[in-house]
């Protein structure tokens, strides 16, 4: 039998499970079982408990239905528990080094007590110093094991359930369970507290509480606020039934009350029925309030006597709830000028249109990446859905014809952004776009992230001073309601650089359906579009931006690489977008992409692609073909931009940091050998788990018809999908 059981809810919070499972598998003290309760083996969650039960016996994974919530998780996980002691973890928070040694040696110090408190970290997602909450109440409790009569005031209502552990053998000999509903932590400190025999306290945090920057799920508006008021009125009927000592009961009494009196102070958290709540928890007050109870003192007492009387309207007056938040409207961005503006104010007053939908890609630079994929798919699927592409007026000239465009800045922009129903972009509307009610906004990105992200990029001070305000670009995080990610190290990443409370759909990238649907035809058509000489091996090459640059840079000697690679090696040169002026022209053997629309076209028409830290690699992947990472500066690179991962640990193939080395791999053919198809192979089981060739439909109907998820095409194992073949399979 395991010392410990560790068991860890997962749902919503796959974006950082698996740095919750790593921090108890890295813990000092091995003597552990871990049990991450998941949705259900086509969760999200699965695959990543999945991943980590393959690689260590200790994770055996169980399932519970979402319907279940919290409290079914953990229950599930309880019953299926082997250890002597169980200790709850969310999702996303983490176990501290060196924690599950502490508990065991405290526990051994104090005989094997029912329940060990201990405190645990309470850490900004954004900035500033953990705190320790639970420290002041700790404090007061005995050195030793003692029974709770001698700490009244540990009535664990203050504490979270995963800031203790308790004895398996006590939970089952009790049958405690957590109960169902909302503020679930309630009602379990509720039934834990009368039956504990004798308790114990660790004054060492083992837990990290990551605070969203959403908040906690409780603190939303909703009528699930009413459920505290059942956990409230739960725990004190069993405590009555159970007979506690008057002094803890009344420590019981004044912590629940202080509980359901901050929800009261709170109108937004009810937006309907918050009279209801408080006569109701006035009822509960008087019906349990203890013999000769006194009220605290100060504020708090006199919310006390207002509730003990029912006094609503003098409550409302006491708390300020009828203040209005004056000047919000004022600090809502708007367009710059004035006519503009009134004209945007005006459409805004209008109903949204349920069949419009606005599309735009790289701010506006024309009809590219996954908001084309998206549009496409929708004229199939969803012919009833009006769109509107996005562009800027030097852009409107490659639109494609037949495809409805409005000029970013123009008058009909302002008005389709006012009334659209969908909002689709892969980079962020305007600041002074309104989120309207009613409205869905779909992020669907332009890349899998190598290079720090979001608010990721805080800590490395070049990339932050050029991406601008924080505070703006988490206001436009705020109006996503989708947001699109092709494999699961995306939608860790992403949760993690762009925190609010969308949802991430693990659809996989719309405009990465063709790399499965493109045929040999097709690539032999683009190659002769591009002018690329029949039977030559065409190498893309697309290195990425630099932050520490100030213009493009190749880095490498085109010409002199095409002359050591091969004679029938020419380059494709595709730079980054922010360099894409139209200025270049090929020569030679090198032939300028910058400024095609599409680059998927131009993954197509290479046989293999040489990249530096550029996120094309992860696209290009889905074909199957040769890729080589040039790294002459991934030191400072990695310094200067911060990324998610070491590439030269797992790189998508070759690796060569000179031109010479550059050179070489390509004419001994060592690009395309065995250890580089076999690092490709290891790659794309990690980055091309979504992209399956039906991505664009899945989004389609999830977004633009309201399907329901489960309805949605399942995504097509990796090793059944067909890329579309390379040019050395393409009969001329």
């Amino acid at each position: 039998m395991p010392r410990f059981t560790i068991i860890v809810p997962s749902h919503g919070v796959a974006g950082r499970l698996s740095q919750a499972l790593d921090s108890v598998l890295g813990q000092s003290f091995g003597d552990l079982e871990l049990i991450p309760v998941c949705d259900g083996p086509d969760a999200p969650a699965a695959a990543v408990a999945a991943g980590h039960a393959e690689r260590d016996s200790r994770v055996v994974p169980v399932d519970s239905p979402p319907a279940a919530g919290l409290s079914g998780a953990r229950n599930a996980g309880v019953a299926a528990a082997t250890g002597a002691y169980v200790l709850f973890l969310d999702g996303d928070d983490l176990l501290l080094p060196g924690a599950l040694a502490a508990l065991d040696a405290r526990l051994a110090e104090t005989a094997d007590p029912d329940v060990l408190y201990a405190e645990h970290e309470r850490t900004p997602w954004w900035e500033g110093e953990p705190t320790r909450p639970a420290a002041p109440l700790l404090s007061g409790a005995p050195r030793g094991a003692f029974a709770p009569e001698e700490c009244p005031e540990l009535t664990g209502v203050a504490l979270p359930a995963w800031s203790a552990v308790y004895r398996r053998a006590f939970l089952t000999e009790h049958e405690l369970a957590f109960p169902d509903g909302y503020f679930t932590d309630v009602g379990w400190a509720g039934r834990i507290m009368p039956a504990a025999g004798r308790l114990a306290v660790l004054r060492q945090a083992v837990v990290r509480h990551r605070l969203r920057r959403q908040g906690s799920r409780l603190n939303l508006p909703g009528p699930h606020q009413h459920a505290l008021l059942e956990q409230v009125e739960s725990a004190l009927a069993r405590a009555a039934a159970q007979g506690l000592a008057a002094d803890r009961t009344r420590a019981l009494f004044e912590q629940l009350f202080t509980l359901v009196l901050k929800t009261a102070s709170r109108p937004e958290r009810l937006p309907s029925g918050h009279r209801a709540f408080f006569r109701r928890a006035g009822r509960l007050y008087r019906a349990h309030r203890p013999a000769g109870y006194q009220a605290p003192a100060g504020s708090l007492g006199v919310q006390h006597r207002l509730l003990a009387a029912g006094a609503y309207t003098a409550f409302r007056a006491l708390r300020g709830v009828n203040r209005v938040s004056a000047g919000a409207a004022a600090r809502v961005p708007r367009p710059r000028a004035l006519r503009t503006r009134l004209h945007y104010a005006r459409q805004l007053r209008r109903p949204l249109d349920p069949d419009l939908a606005v599309f735009c890609a790289y701010w506006g630079r024309g009809y590219a990446c996954n908001p084309a994929a998206i549009h496409a798919k929708a004229r199939e699927l969803a012919p009833h859905i009006r769109s509107v592409f996005l562009v800027e007026a030097d852009q409107v000239h490659a639109m494609p014809e037949g495809v409805d465009h409005a000029v970013i800045g123009s008058r009909r922009y302002w008005e389709v952004l006012a009334r659209a129903t969908y909002l689709v972009n892969n980079a962020n509307f305007a600041d002074a776009v309104v989120k309207r009610p009613g409205s869905v906004h779909l992020q669907t990105q332009h890349g899998t992230p190598l290079k720090r992200m979001g608010v990721d990029q805080a800590a490395y001070p070049v990339v932050a001073a050029a991406t601008g305000s924080f505070a703006r670009l988490l206001a436009r995080v705020d109006r996503w309601d989708y947001n699109l990610a092709s494999n699961r190290h995306s939608t860790e990443m992403w949760e993690r650089a762009f925190p609010g409370a969308h949802e991430i759909l693990e659809y996989g990238y719309p405009r990465n359906d063709v790399y499965c649907t493109a045929t040999a035809d097709d690539v032999a058509r683009i190659r002769s579009e591009l002018g690329i000489p029949q039977g030559s091996t065409a190498v893309l090459y697309a290195p990425t931006h630099r932050d520490y640059h100030t213009g493009f840079e190749t880095g490498l000697d085109l010409e002199a690489f095409c002359r050591a690679a091969g004679e029938d090696v020419v380059v494709l040169l595709r730079a980054h977008y922010f360099y894409d002026r139209g200025g270049r022209h090929g020569s030679g053997r090198i032939i300028d992409v910058t400024s095609h629309r599409s680059s998927e076209d131009v993954c197509l028409a290479a046989d293999a692609l040489v990249t530096d830290y550029s996120s094309i690699m992860f696209d290009y992947a889905n074909l199957d073909r040769p890729i080589v990472v040039y790294a002459d500066d991934w030191d400072v690179y990695r310094e200067t931009r911060g990324v998610y991962f070491d590439l030269m640990e797992t790189p998508p193939g070759a690796v060569a940091r000179t031109p010479e080395e550059l050179a070489r791999v390509f004419r001994d053919g060592s690009y395309a050998g065995r250890e580089a198809t076999a690092a490709r192979a290891a790659f794309r089981a990690r980055f091309c788990q979504f992209d399956d060739g039906r991505a664009a439909e899945r989004v389609v109907r999830r977004v633009l018809l309201g399907e329901p998820p489960e309805s949605i095409p399942p995504v097509i194992p990796l090793a059944e999908r067909i890329p579309a073949p390379a040019a050395t399979l393409v009969r001329s």
